[in-house]
């Protein structure tokens, strides 16, 4: 409890918590029922509007985030109140991050490979709030004694070098290991110091007059989405549902 009291609730860090606790089992709980859908099994089904117009849950999803982020902000970070929205919060960035891949692409690829892009959102915003949660707030705590403001300030020293390492990790093209780096500095380190990837805006930076390095990098990137691939894709089928089948494409004749 005393953890708990000096990192989460001292700070006002108890509503961040809420909503990232709603956040994960209303998409858990979203996913549950849609696959029971698809599988034609228990009491749900989809709900139609006027007119049999499909009513997505991104809809209820962006209505509650509507409320309950105005109702942070005029709650502040104590209080029955922002816990309150905070919940809300975190069910409504649920319910439309599971339904990302329907906004961005403008159509409903829910059960498609394209679908799967929810699934990385989800947990890529999961990690990030994860890592807000349990990160220290030097600033945000009373009393401390000299030796704890000087440990703190030298956590604080270390945060900010590995965060610019994660800052190089995304530019080559490496968002995972960016986002894993800010938890686990070793990673940072690695990622920002190995070759970027093709497409990466440092690549197209710095290796514009290194062809040797623009190659190295180009072959590397084909070996690791080679390995990786397949495991990422099991992992997303598994959290979220495999896609429906894609029909073959007839080659067409000339």
């Amino acid at each position: 409890m005393g953890w708990l009291e000096r990192n989460i609730i001292e700070p006002g860090k108890l509503p961040l918590l809420l909503a990232l606790v709603a956040f994960v089992l209303t998409f858990l709980i979203t996913r549950v029922i849609t696959r029971l859908i698809r599988a034609g099994k228990g009491p749900f089904r989809n709900i139609s509007g006027s007119g049999g117009v499909h009513v997505h849950h991104v809809v209820p999803g962006v209505i509650l985030m509507l409320i309950g982020g105005f109702g942070a902000v005029a709650g502040g970070r104590h209080g029955f109140g922002s816990c309150l929205a905070a919940v809300l919060f975190g069910i409504g960035a649920g319910l439309v991050l599971d339904e990302f891949a329907l906004v961005l692409h403008l159509a409903d690829v829910y059960w498609s490979p394209d679908g799967r892009k929810s699934v990385e959102m989800v947990v890529l915003t999961a990690s990030l709030v994860g890592l807000l949660l349990i990160g220290f707030s030097p600033l945000g705590v009373d009393d401390l004694s000299e030796d704890q403001q000087q440990n703190r300030a030298a956590v604080l020293v270390n945060v900010l070098v590995n965060f610019a390492f994660a800052l190089i990790a995304l530019f080559k093209g490496k968002l995972r290991l960016a986002v894993v780096g800010l938890i686990v500095p070793l990673v940072a380190l690695i990622a920002a110091v190995r070759l970027a990837r093709p497409t990466s805006v440092w690549a197209k930076r710095f290796y514009r007059s290194r062809p040797r390095a623009r190659a190295r990098s180009g072959l590397r990137a084909y070996h690791h989405d080679r390995r990786w691939v397949g495991p990422r894709r099991t992992f997303q089928d598994w959290l979220g549902g495999a896609p429906d089948p894609q029909p073959a494409r007839s080659l067409e004749r000339r």
